[in-house]
């Protein structure tokens, strides 16, 4: 088969990781079929050296414009291709020359984000988004809880919708930080103390409020028994100046001289900055699988999260979860993860055990499957319409 992947996100955060491992997946399982990753062929450079069935087709312009749409469309009719993977959910109809599946991270454009428009847009987009789901031949559901959420608010038949699930990148299992990673990061960042760690994107839906407001109440207990009395919380993500409410935050907890936001780091630091850590935190409100958690636990960094939306499945029995919506439900889950040996002791192997659960050539084998049943229906249909 020719198989067509439109890669022209994969700079976005969680679609590029989902996007990088499934096709560096694919090219190791599959040296049969035909792929053509259509995008910028120097951001799919950045994938590394795939087999020799996979072919970089450039397409620059943007998949929500018009000549994008115009130009993808004659593409994959020229390449004569039989399937296209279209990698994130989308709302514009493509009306493509042959079947597409997609992968839905999540559903929060038509929850969080839809807020902000007028309810004839709200309602037009999701119009246009269920058309979009239900034209798909297959839906890769990056969770249970996502499933549900499509089966739910689109109405999309169970059968339709498959549960592939994402894993780590493989940078996170490359052994923990020594002593000379520990020291660079006294160097560079100057962290020589303990912390507790947030990392992922700064949005309403992660809920870094509270999570500063359950941290200055976390350090006003601890100093009552003396203990931790020089921790730290560290945030890295998005850059502070885009989200000033949270400075707001820091000075109304009186804790400026405890909070640090660092913005983006690279993998291979952040991998440290997850070892180091005392515990991992990720309160947040709305996940659609939600990877940071896992790639803590690939430390063996305690981890504490919400018992709310995808994350109980993904996490399991690995980690402290709290109701998101309560701060001192936060902030006793921290206190015990610190002070409880025992637990940190117990969390750290069951983390080991859970990351194993997930594996991007599991993945990738699930999204093979479907493509092959696909193609074997298209099959079907063209005999049949020769027949006729």
């Amino acid at each position: 088969m020719n198989i067509a992947i439109d890669l022209r996100r994969l700079t976005e955060f969680g679609v590029g990781t989902y996007t990088r491992n499934i096709v560096r997946a694919l090219s190791r399982l599959d040296h049969s079929n035909d792929y053509y990753l259509i995008g910028s062929p120097e951001k799919i450079a950045e994938i590394g050296t795939l087999s020799s069935n996979f072919r970089a087709v450039s397409l620059l312009h943007s998949d929500t414009s018009a000549k994008g749409y115009f130009e993808c469309r004659g593409l994959i009719k020229s390449l004569k291709c039989d399937i296209v993977h279209v990698p994130h959910l989308f709302a514009l109809p493509r009306s493509l020359p042959c079947p597409y599946v997609m992968t839905v991270h999540d559903v929060l454009d038509h929850m969080y984000r839809s807020r902000g428009r007028s309810g004839f847009r709200r309602s037009l987009y999701f119009q246009m988004t269920r058309r979009v789901l239900r034209g798909a031949s297959r839906i890769f559901a990056v969770s249970r809880f996502t499933k549900m959420e499509l089966e739910k608010l689109f109405g999309i038949p169970s059968i339709r919708v498959h549960t592939i699930y994402n894993a780590i990148d493989e940078r996170f299992l490359h052994g923990h930080a020594t002593d000379s990673d520990r020291q660079f990061l006294a160097e560079r960042y100057q962290v020589n103390y303990p912390f507790l760690l947030y990392a992922g994107r700064i949005s309403p839906q992660k809920n870094l409020v509270r999570i500063i407001e359950a941290f200055s109440s976390l350090k006003a207990e601890l100093e009552k028994e003396n203990k931790y009395t020089d921790l730290k919380l560290i945030i890295i993500g998005d850059e502070l100046s885009k989200h000033p409410d949270l400075r707001r935050t820091v000075v109304r907890s009186g804790v400026q001289n405890d909070v640090r936001f660092l913005g983006f780091v690279p993998i291979d630091t952040l991998r440290i900055f997850y070892d180091v850590a005392k515990v991992f935190v990720f309160p947040s409100l709305y996940e659609g699988f939600g990877l940071p958690p896992l790639e803590a636990m690939a430390h063996g960094t305690p981890v504490l999260t919400s018992n709310t939306s995808s994350l109980p499945e993904v996490v399991g029995s690995a980690a402290v979860l709290v109701n998101p919506e309560n701060i001192f439900e936060i902030r006793r889950g921290l206190q015990r993860i610190l002070l409880d040996q025992p637990l940190r002791s117990k969390l750290k192997q069951r983390g080991y055990e859970q990351v194993q659960k997930f594996s991007w050539e599991y993945s990738a084998r699930e999204v093979l499957n479907a493509y092959a049943e696909i193609g074997q229906r298209k099959g079907r249909v063209q005999t049949a319409g020769q027949v006729t």
